[in-house]
């Protein structure tokens, strides 16, 4: 068994598609599907299910699952401490963030780190706030920086910048013009991002404080990406509670208008592990993580 036969196997374990394991891997599906049969021959176990054209793990291969990503889990560390002792010259930083994040207040930050550490690899993975700290408390990753609150025994969680949550609209919603007093948060309908986001987190955290029950409320779509809320609200069917910076296109550029509604404040984490090593790569990103670009 190898390390490379492990990361296949988990990532087809998570595609449950041989094709699109190996796109994800730069592999060819035969290469995916012979490291897959040499795993089970290897052993005499069947781990997956063939089902049509995908391929689903069964009983024994989710077992194997949780071994199989402990493994690499710890072959990444060791990994890790053998590059710290090339002074960051060489080595892989991986990052996970929240779609937010990633999308808007992590790129800069990326360019800035590869140009002060050329030898370090970036591998990227961008998930809502609950996916981000599950991957944080797997071992699927050293750092991670998410914009909703995660509170969990095993993650160290420290701010390191602010966004702001604003209310926007249509221009020919009713709220756009509207002045704050005269706006009443039940009286239109909500389009929203999924249960797990920072930014759905934000809205709820807004209508409790204002003792509305989410339940009184008109929600006819719940959309999986900032993107497509924002799409959506351009239509004029709702309100959306969003980043500034998510919105500052369509505000530029006339589709969206904000709601003259006080801004809520919300922070950045920066989330790792308490347990695991430390390494000098991540350091160094969280040195530039602090630095306003």
């Amino acid at each position: 068994m190898t390390l490379d036969q492990l990361r296949i196997f988990i990532e087809v374990a998570a595609e449950s598609h041989i094709t699109h394991a190996a796109e994800r891997l730069n592999m060819t599906p035969s290469a995916v599907s012979a490291a897959i049969n040499a795993l089970e021959s290897r052993h005499g176990v069947k781990l997956f299910d063939r089902v049509g054209r995908s391929i689903v793990l069964n009983q024994t291969g989710r077992a194997f699952l949780a071994e199989a990503q402990a493994v690499l889990a710890r072959s990444r560390i060791a990994e890790t401490l053998l590059n710290d002792l090339a002074g960051l010259k060489r080595g892989e930083l991986s990052i996970r963030a929240s779609q937010t994040v990633g999308g808007y207040w992590l790129p800069p930050r990326l360019v800035r780190y590869h140009t002060a550490y050329p030898g370090i690899s970036l591998d990227i993975h961008i998930g809502n706030t609950e996916e981000v700290a599950d991957a944080v408390e797997a071992g699927h990753c050293e750092i991670a920086v998410v914009e909703g609150l995660v509170d969990r025994p095993v993650i160290s969680s420290r701010i390191v910048d602010t966004d702001e949550m604003i209310i926007v609209v249509a221009p020919n919603h009713a709220w756009a013009t509207l002045p704050h007093a005269e706006i009443d948060l039940t009286r239109t309908a909500w389009i929203l991002r999924e249960p797990g986001s920072g930014t759905r987190l934000a809205f709820e955290t807004l209508i409790r404080q204002h003792g509305i029950d989410r339940a009184t409320l008109d929600i006819p779509l719940v959309l999986p990406s900032n993107e497509a809320v924002l799409v959506a609200v351009r239509t004029g069917i709702g309100a959306t509670l969003a980043s500034r910076s998510a919105a500052t296109a369509g505000l530029r550029g006339g589709l969206l208008v904000e709601v003259d509604w006080p801004v809520l404040p919300r922070p950045f984490y920066l989330l790792r592990h308490k347990e695991h090593y430390r390494s000098q790569a991540a350091m160094a990103f969280e040195a530039i993580a602090e630095i306003e670009v």
